[in-house]
């Protein structure tokens, strides 16, 4: 099968009765890009209103892209701001850990936790599922054609790459020795065709290799 390219629409259909957050980054045209020149307290409050799901000690937030999980001291970023961002959730001494989390150059799902023994027992957990190539995450993806597989894996060369003052993941066809050294990646992921319709599917995706 060769590879489909997803397509992802910057106008999401929002779910029945809800309604698009206002603040720092639900004004934006593209809300998964993070502002420049965010002050501290602003980005405390975007991710506060990232929040997705608080279950027990658990706290799962959407990232926005551009927002590094670590970096220089006085750099702004995800770790330097939990305690504030702890704080304003109202956890008083118990401050978040980073139990899982896409790169600076991803939006998505971070996982957090208050308390130290059950992040790094999930930690743990996601470390040796990734040796062992077993799925923890599942993306969904709209593609622009229908794979001619139900179901498979795909394996695909990727690289950063910086268009229109963004830094894109976009795949790299027969990678080179020199590719790989200079930071292609080679990637496995399981596929799975959910339904499909007007030449397009929707594709159920999950990797098995890299930070997934």
């Amino acid at each position: 099968m060769g590879p489909v390219v997803p397509e992802f629409s910057r106008h999401q259909r929002q779910p029945r009765g809800s309604r698009l957050r206002s603040g720092p980054l639900g004004d934006q045209p593209f809300p998964g890009l993070l502002p420049k020149n965010l002050s501290r307290e602003e980005l405390v409050d975007a991710l506060r209103a990232a929040v997705v799901d608080r279950k027990g000690p658990l706290v799962t937030l959407n990232k926005p892209q551009g927002l590094p999980v670590t970096g220089k001291s006085g750099e702004l970023t995800l770790l330097s701001v939990l305690p504030e961002l702890s704080q304003s959730l109202g956890l008083g001494e118990q401050e978040l850990q980073v139990v899982r989390a896409s790169g600076k150059e991803s939006s998505g799902l971070v996982l957090l936790s208050s308390c130290p023994q059950t992040a790094s027992r999930l930690q743990k957990f996601f470390i040796h599922s990734q040796r062992a190539q077993r799925p923890t995450a599942t993306y969904c993806a709209v593609t622009n054609g229908i794979p001619t597989a139900s179901e498979g894996k795909i394996q695909a060369a990727l690289k950063l790459e910086h268009i229109d003052g963004v830094n894109l993941t976009v795949p790299v066809k027969a990678p080179s020795r020199k590719d790989i050294l200079e930071g292609v990646k080679k990637t496995l992921s399981h596929f799975r065709v959910v339904a499909t319709g007007s030449g397009c599917a929707l594709v159920q995706l999950q990797p098995l290799t890299g930070p997934g």
